[in-house]
């Protein structure tokens, strides 16, 4: 039984999700609006709330599960993947989401994201990028942009920052979208489109850390740059952005893209949006400010058999033609184990 074929879930309201715990985040965080957002967009999932699990890591984010009137989990640093695949399989009728961050994600726990990505297990993972370490008060993060200064980098950066968007992409992840945390309208329909996915849906919430890292994404934020470099994706919508009377289109050159002003390209030849191009969502998800624009939306969306469906199966069948076996007898049964 899936969580979305479970029981006739009741009529809920965001007031149902929310928590008796004292939120505690900074004044201004962006944190905020985001646990507002998810907690607006639960009822309309239709899913029994005691069928709703949120699984985190260590981290501002990750302080989430509190606040959320749900089963919820605050496992070890970097570590939520791992127990969320295995709630997954011991579980399958439950709804599973991750909540994690940048350093927690693509850092500590890069390894096991990689894995519960590829493997495309049935549950979504919101990683919070602010593109710096919060709540150890303001170290660099694996996306923190080279030669950014922090107290732990006094000089500057060295890495290269971690694309998450092209990471998602790389490790043949079903789902991968972007929202930003100030729009609100935005973030609640990619959090439906990502909750409603089937298979691994990984969603990038660019998070503003006022205290540590303060208008990071300002490119996005402030409201005639946003107008400027935002670029919405809408499939089958052409790829166009800018102000009505400086449109741009991103187009393609060969296997490059490259940006034009609107009115030079025909119809013909504007790049089309297609969420089931995995190729060309690689290509946009490299996109950025100043040459480009910053797409927002759903990258790619493609159909994959889930990890689960495919392990259970595989159990069942054993099961069909050797029994249900004996653990214990198993176990005592001598040095060695034929399984």
């Amino acid at each position: 039984m899936s969580a979305g074929a479970a029981a006739e879930a009741p009529r809920y309201t965001k007031k149902d999700f929310e928590s008796d715990q004292d939120v505690r985040w900074c004044p201004g965080c962006g944190d905020y609006a985001i646990l507002s957002a998810i907690q607006k967009t639960m009822p309309d999932l239709g899913i029994p709330r005691e069928n709703i699990v949120f699984i985190s890591g260590i981290g501002c984010s990750s302080r989430f599960p509190y606040y959320m009137n749900t089963y919820g989990f605050h496992t070890i640093h970097g570590r939520a993947p791992a127990i969320a695949t295995g709630l997954r399989l011991a579980r399958p009728d439950l709804k599973v989401f991750v909540v994690t961050g940048d350093g927690d994600g693509l850092s500590i726990g890069g390894n096991h994201m990689l894995h519960v990505l590829r493997r495309n297990v049935n549950l979504t993972v919101l990683l919070f990028n602010n593109r710096i370490y919060g709540l150890t008060k303001g170290q660099y993060s694996p996306t923190s942009e080279l030669g950014k200064v922090t107290k732990s980098t006094p000089l500057g950066s060295a890495d290269r920052p971690v694309n998450p968007l092209a990471f998602a992409l790389g490790c043949g992840t079903s789902f991968v979208a972007r929202t930003v945390d100030r729009d609100v309208r935005h973030m609640e329909e990619m959090l439906k489109r990502a909750a409603h996915h089937q298979g691994a849906a990984f969603l990038e919430i660019l998070q503003n850390c006022n205290v540590y890292n303060d208008l990071a994404w300002n490119a996005l934020y402030e409201k005639e740059s946003r107008l400027a470099h935002e670029l919405r994706l809408e499939h089958g919508k052409p790829l166009l952005f800018g102000p009505p009377d400086r449109r741009q289109a991103v187009v393609m050159d060969g296997v490059t893209p490259r940006v034009v002003p609107a009115g030079q390209v025909g119809e013909r030849a504007l790049w089309i949006h297609d969420e089931t191009n995995v190729n060309a969502a690689k290509l946009l998800a490299d996109l950025w400010v100043p040459d480009f624009p910053i797409p927002v939306g759903v990258l790619a969306a493609i159909e994959q058999p889930c990890y689960e469906e495919i392990l259970l199966e595989q159990e069942r069948r054993a099961i069909a033609e050797r029994g249900e076996g004996d653990i214990a007898q198993l176990l005592t049964s001598g040095d060695t184990w034929r399984i």
